[in-house]
């Protein structure tokens, strides 16, 4: 395990990393999860080319730690990262997110170029959406206000997502979780889309076989590959790690 000072109150990002040579691969979770359960099968694969990856955590999940005077929107998630990924001599990675950690990953391409060279996001977070009360995931936590869902909003919120996501998003720091869940409903301006759209680097729309993006001709005309994997549900890594592997084995370097 590593870990960075990312934020003036001392708080650190961490990560578990496997060795290997550059370029670099960095995993990025998604709402309520952390990067190496969800990752470490793939990024371990026999598959894929063992280059140096980088499982990692955001502030406020997981194994990083939890400011609370962090914002926890996906400009500030985007830096924090960005600061990790420099003092730990990365430059030129392939990144690969997962749902909101996608949109992470679209503002950290767009604001810090020279530390992405390659971005495959994974069903990932594009448009903003409303919040929605009783949905299961970000749109329900962002339907709470803050003090609400500190105070007893996130019992209902564990009992809707069920035992599997909340074995990580119980490490959440719950207002960093709520704070990020409000921006990802919020989106960026331009939205996560227009910024990746936008990128000059190779870039990839993961999504389970069947549920294409709404957006998904748009993406292609713009130059983003849009590639459908079977078998899979939004935890395509989990779902069909495979699958996954032997994608990841097409698109990078």
């Amino acid at each position: 395990m590593h870990d960075a000072i990312v934020h003036h109150s001392g708080a650190r990002m961490r990560w578990v990393e496997l060795p290997g040579p550059d370029p670099a691969r960095v995993y990025v979770h998604g709402l309520g999860a952390t990067s190496a359960p969800y990752y470490a099968e793939v990024a371990a694969h026999p598959l894929l080319p063992r280059n140096r990856s980088l499982l990692i955590d955001l502030l406020g999940f997981g194994i990083s730690d939890r400011p609370q005077d962090f914002a926890y929107t996906l400009e500030a998630h985007a830096d924090a990262l960005a600061e990790a990924l420099r003092k730990a001599g990365v430059a030129g990675a392939a990144v690969i997110a997962h749902s909101m950690g996608g949109a992470v990953a679209a503002v950290l391409a767009a604001r810090h170029a020279e530390l992405v060279a390659n971005l495959i996001l994974v069903d990932a977070n594009l448009d903003p959406y409303p919040p929605i009360p009783v949905q299961p995931g970000g749109s329900g936590i962002a339907s709470y206000t803050e003090e609400a869902f500190v105070a007893e909003g996130w019992k209902e919120v564990r009992d809707r997502v069920g035992p599997h996501w909340w074995s990580t998003m119980r490490l959440a720091d719950p207002r960093g979780l709520h704070r990020t869940a409000v921006s990802l409903a919020q989106g960026t301006t331009p939205t996560m889309r227009e910024l990746l759209q936008a990128l000059p680097i190779p870039r990839a729309y993961l999504h389970p076989e069947g549920q294409a993006p709404a957006s998904a001709e748009e993406l292609r005309a713009s130059g983003v590959e849009v590639l459908g994997i079977p078998e899979s549900g939004h935890n395509i890594m989990l779902d069909n790690p495979e699958a996954f592997a032997r994608t990841l084995m097409a698109l990078l370097p």
